[in-house]
Order: structure tokens, then sequence, then C-alpha cells
């Protein structure tokens, strides 16, 4: 498939800002091997950083061979369709409150084989979102679920090598906390990872016209390429 694939005909273009209620929701026997599917979640703004997913799937295009889904599909986190997916991001800078049916499907998808990419897009480990989404992970899977992943955490050499989270432009522009986070968090089940939680906002970092990656002296993306290969194969 060639990088201009990335652009559909039908259902919600990649990049575009907001879904198509006709959007067919990708079907997990379908001949692709990667689908992205976005949560909308009641309670914020989950439809943020609308070209991050052409990014994201430019990457996968240019260095795996995976038969990759062209079009980014919108599910609410309250259907029960959302379970069927094999990957799932979840964004914001608001309020995190999940209504039971959210939760309820969260906390299914997670426990039986599900991967959720959960962005801060405050990039700000005090602000809204991040409070409001750690304490929705602890009263749904406990205190302590949500840990700090080690450097040599098997995600950050699932494709390409990295020492750690690589750091985003968006951690130091007095915007968020201010800092750089040498870290991501997650909630593992039965050894693996159901749950990837930044604070460092690879959303924004992935949010720009895919061909225009030619102008970076370093390709930013290849870290969604080690977070997409872990959710496929771990």
């Amino acid at each position: 498939m060639g990088a201009a694939a990335l652009l559909a005909p039908a259902g919600r273009r990649v990049g575009a800002a907001f879904p198509n209620p006709e959007s067919p929701i990708p079907n997990p026997g379908s001949s692709y091997d990667f689908s992205f599917t976005r949560l909308m979640y009641e309670s914020g703004d989950w439809d943020v950083d609308a070209r991050m997913p052409s990014t994201l799937l430019d990457a996968l295009v240019q260095y795996t061979t995976l038969r990759v889904d062209p079009v980014e599909h919108v599910i609410p986190l309250a259907d029960p369709a959302m379970r069927l997916q094999s990957f799932c991001y979840l964004a914001g800078h608001k309020l995190v409150e999940f209504n039971p049916d959210e939760r309820r499907n969260f906390e299914h998808y997670v426990r039986n084989g599900g991967f959720v990419l959960v962005d801060d897009c405050n990039h700000d480990i005090d602000g809204l979102f991040a409070k409001s989404f750690e304490e929705q992970m602890a009263a749904i899977f406990g205190a302590d679920a949500l840990q700090k992943l080690p450097a040599k955490h098997p995600l950050y050499s699932s494709f390409f090598d990295f020492e750690g989270p690589p750091a985003t432009a968006f951690e130091l522009n007095g915007w968020g906390d201010d800092l750089v986070h040498d870290y991501l968090k997650g909630i593992e089940i039965d050894g693996r990872l159901g749950v990837l939680y930044s604070n460092k906002d690879y959303g924004c970092e992935w949010d720009y016209d895919w061909r225009n990656k030619r102008f970076l002296a370093e390709d930013n993306s290849k870290f969604a390429v080690n977070v997409v290969v872990y959710a496929l194969t771990a």
C-alpha cells in the first residue's frame, strides 16, 4: 500500500475533523492487520489531534508489512462494539468521567486482551485530564494498577530500539507542567500491557500532515510503530 492510500474515499478520512456516522465499524475478520479506533467518551473533548492517526498509519506503511486500514474509526466507548477492536486510542484535555456503560466496556476490553493508548493532551501530571483519568483507572483496576514502565520494558524494543520513551517538543513549551516526563505508565493484565498512558502529548507531536515528515531530521513517529507492534504481538 502506498502512502497516498492513507486518504480513504469513504468512512472517516484520516485527519477529518468529525466522524462520519456512516463510517463502518472495523470488522475483526477483515483483510487488514491493523485498524485505528478512536474512543468517543461523553465527559471530555475526545476529538483532538485530528491529523495524528494519518501520521501513525503512514509510519506503519513505511516501516512494516502490516496491511493497514486507511480509515480512522470512531466508536463510542459506551458501545460494546469497541470490545472487538485490537487497538484503541483515547485522548483529551478535559475531564474523564466514565458513565456506567463506558466503565463496563473499558474494563472488559482491557481485562480480555485489548489495548488502549491513552494520551494526555495537556502533557501535565497535575492537569484535569491526568487527575481524572488516573482516578478512573484507580476506581476500575485498583489504586496501584497504573505503574511507571521501566526503561527496559519490551515496548521500547518491539520494533525500533529506544532507551525509554522519546521526548516530545511539547513537554517544555510552558503549556503544561514544564517537565520532561522520562517515563510512561501502564496497566498490565497477566503480564501484558492493556493500558499505555502518556503525559508526553504524543498526539500533538504526531498531529501534522504526514507528507511533511520529509522535512524532519528524524522521523518522530517511529515510536508509534513500536506501540502498535507491541499491541498486536505481545
